[in-house]
């Protein structure tokens, strides 16, 4: 019994022993592996961290190779779909103006309202280049040869230059006249002329008779020639001359002296003073531009281009654009962004010198403005007199040129917002069009391409109507905003007479046009082109600038 129980104190002891120690080395080998497991656990958030890491950069590093796609391919789609065409100031066809403003919605025509009577004031159609302009490219050609000699000379290399170009000859050498309507120009006209009649058959319902329909134009030939072409496209099938049904009309002009209507820019001294003084701070205008393009030029085609040279190589490209459709030669040697600035200053000209640049341009129109109003209280007044049919005037139709046109549409304040327009009630002066890439309103191709016009169309409504006459504008046949009229197209006749007419009317041509230019109270040039430069140097660093100057 001694036996056994020691036996069994010594087993129990030595069970418990073995369990201790078991316990022991299993706790040793836990505590081990999760020391393991931990271990391992850190590496692979590492890892993960690291993976993550990896995952962002490539993320980013594949969407900056997409944007670089994406900016390429828009920027070559940006190029493909350019059509030059269109970005030639004033001296764009009329076939290829595109003036719709999208987010204008034009009004509808006033229920029980009939047009009346209708003003157009048009410039004359696309025509060939001027003699001036003619000899400016026989010099041009005469240019490329010496330094083409010159190259060869030198054994440089001339690869890069186009082979049209080293071999190029001006379509116009030799031409002894030029500045005549094209035929281009003849259709422009004959077009517009049918489209009129068609638009307005309560208007030109009546027989021809000068008095009914006057046409009127200043002496300058291809002004002449557009108002016979319109005339022969409005007046189609009414005669019984030719196979065209034509008929014979009467077209009239004043004297160069004394046209202050459709001239009074040749009739202005003040303003000839003003051109003469600032035609030369406008080119100096131009300069930076000229000089950033033909430094662009001479490193892209290796050829020792001069800023006339590339000047008289963008009139180049204007005129096989528009004449001779032509638009990869000259043209092909500017990229889009060249273009777009050579239009830009084109586009700055005609604002400084026959736009908003200075009130002076448009004021000296006001006997314009006032012939066209004069003409609608004259309709109004045949109207109200029950005149019997063939008796009064329905329409005044005048040609002239952008001279003309420009500051008559700026008379009406268009291309403006309504905080500029009341500027320019103030006869106070007006931001200069922002520069490229900045969008702007003010574009020569839209403002007065080659047959461009503003038609003012006068209404009489029902007595019942709100208004009894109401005028509409429309430029290039497109109705369009007046900032006058709380950018509406249609427009209280009594309305527009007080809020765009009236505050013109203060200004008397006589007086304006013989005052001395130079008032003492202006800025020295030197103090106005200095202002200029900083302007534009301004504007091309810093897109907020609003420097404002009156030339």
């Amino acid at each position: 019994m001694v036996n056994n129980y020691f036996t069994s104190r010594y087993y129990k002891s030595t069970c418990i022993n073995n369990a201790q120690m078991l316990h022991y080395h299993t706790a040793r080998s836990t505590e081990s592996e999760v020391a393991v497991l931990e271990e391992r656990g850190e590496n692979l958030k590492a890892e993960t961290q690291n993976l993550l890491i990896f995952l962002f950069n490539l993320k980013m590093a594949m969407t900056a190779i997409l944007l670089l796609f994406l900016t390429l391919f828009s920027n070559s789609k940006a190029d493909q779909d350019f059509d030059v065409r269109q970005h030639l100031s004033t001296v764009t066809r009329y076939a290829v103006k595109d003036i719709v403003d999208n987010s204008f919605l034009p009004s509808d025509i006033p229920d029980g309202c009939t047009p009346i009577h209708l003003n157009l004031v048009a410039r004359h159609g696309t025509r060939s280049p001027t003699k001036k302009r003619m000899r400016v490219l026989e010099k041009l050609a005469s240019h490329i040869k010496e330094l083409v000699k010159d190259a060869k000379e030198k054994n440089l290399s001339l690869q890069e230059v186009p082979a049209w170009l080293q071999k190029w000859e001006s379509p116009w050498k030799g031409k002894l006249k030029g500045g005549e309507l094209d035929r281009k120009g003849e259709e422009e006209l004959y077009q517009l002329g049918i489209r009129v009649r068609e638009r307005f058959p309560d208007i030109f319902n009546e027989e021809y008779h000068p008095d009914v329909y006057p046409i009127k134009t200043t002496h300058v030939p291809r002004a002449s020639s557009s108002a016979v072409a319109f005339g022969m496209g409005l007046f189609s099938g009414k005669g019984s001359l030719g196979p065209g049904h034509h008929r014979a009309f009467a077209v009239t002009s004043e004297s160069r002296g004394s046209d202050i209507i459709l001239r009074f820019f040749d009739c202005c001294q003040t303003y000839k003073d003003y051109r003469k003084n600032h035609d030369p701070a406008v080119d100096k205008l131009k300069e930076p531009i000229l000089a950033e393009i033909t430094s662009a030029l001479a490193k892209r085609y290796e050829f020792n281009f001069t800023r006339h040279d590339v000047s008289s190589l963008w009139f180049l490209c204007k005129q096989e654009t528009y004449l001779l459709d032509i638009t990869d030669q000259a043209c092909s040697l500017f990229s889009p962004t060249e273009v777009a600035l050579l239009e830009w200053t084109d586009d700055l000209e005609m604002f400084i010198l026959k736009g908003y640049g200075n009130s002076l341009n448009y004021r000296m129109g006001v006997p314009l403005l006032k012939d066209v109003v004069q003409s609608m209280d004259q309709a109004i007044k045949d109207n109200e007199d029950n005149q019997a049919p063939g008796s009064y005037e329905k329409a005044r139709l005048r040609f002239a040129h952008a001279g003309t046109v420009v500051p008559f549409s700026c008379l009406l304040g268009l291309f403006l917002d309504g905080s500029d327009f009341q500027l320019i009630q103030k006869d106070e002066p007006l931001n200069l069009p922002p520069k490229p890439p900045q969008n702007r309103n003010w574009r020569g191709s839209t403002v007065a391409p080659f047959a461009g016009n503003n038609m003012l169309v006068l209404y009489s409504c029902l007595a019942n109507s709100s208004s009894k006459y109401v005028v509409q504008v429309l430029h290039n046949e497109h109705p369009i905003p007046m900032p006058g009229c709380d950018g509406t197209d249609f427009c209280p006749f009594e309305v527009f007479k007080e809020r765009i007419v009236r505050p013109h009317l203060k200004h008397d041509y006589n007086a304006l046009c013989n005052m001395n230019i130079d008032q003492p109270r202006q800025k020295p040039e030197n103090s106005k082109l200095s202002q200029l430069y900083r302007w534009l140097f301004w504007l091309g660093n810093d897109d907020t600038a609003s420097h404002r100057v009156e030339l």
